[in-house]
């Protein structure tokens, strides 16, 4: 049961730790094109993200999949950013079967991309002779109970700033995308790697 816990903390922290906050930015920006009325696609679209994140982290820890960590650590602010385009680009076209359809694409995808980033932490904790599989499922369930509460977040901001304040949905849209991809640029700079 320690271990059990064990993982689902290390889960949470993966996605709640300030130092790390990359993941937060892309939840948020994922995020921000919903409305409480969408939470089912919302759980689905964390739980695509899980998945993909989980499924890297798997290849990886078994040693099926080893990319370089720079190029990673380059491509995880760059998918936030690209993210935040896509939100910029599509904001007035605002459809939600095209934005729920899209935006699980992407956090699957995104999510296989992200899992990586933390591939090299992971092996560590996990001992080498020890089972991978459980471990991975329990850091998988941490992962996804952070991904809600973030998610659940971001809408109550979003139900507050569009309902109280009466700001438009398109306007939410363009002032989170707009400042997360200010975010993202020096990151990006940062772990430039060519």
């Amino acid at each position: 049961m320690s271990d059990f816990i064990f993982y689902i903390k290390i889960g949470l922290y993966h996605v709640l730790d300030l130092k790390a906050y990359d993941h937060v930015l892309f939840l948020i920006v994922l995020a921000a094109v919903f409305n409480f009325s969408n939470w089912k696609k919302v759980l689905w679209m964390v739980t695509f993200f899980t998945f993909g994140h989980t499924l890297t982290l798997a290849f990886s820890a078994y040693g099926i999949l080893n990319i370089k960590v720079d190029i990673i650590e380059f491509l995880i602010p760059l998918t936030i950013f690209l993210t935040a385009i896509a939100n910029l680009f599509f904001a007035k076209k605002s459809n939600k079967n095209t934005e729920s359809k899209r935006n699980i694409f992407i956090a699957f995808f995104f999510g296989l991309i992200h899992g990586l980033g933390f591939s090299n932490y992971f092996k560590i904790l996990v001992d080498e002779d020890e089972s991978k599989f459980l471990p991975l499922i329990e850091f998988a369930l941490g992962i996804e109970l952070a991904q809600i509460i973030i998610v659940f977040i971001v809408l109550l901001f979003g139900f507050i700033f569009q309902t109280i304040f009466k700001l438009n949905k398109r306007d939410w849209i363009l002032i989170i995308s707009s400042a997360i991809a200010g975010i993202t640029i020096p990151m990006m700079a940062e772990r430039f790697i060519w």
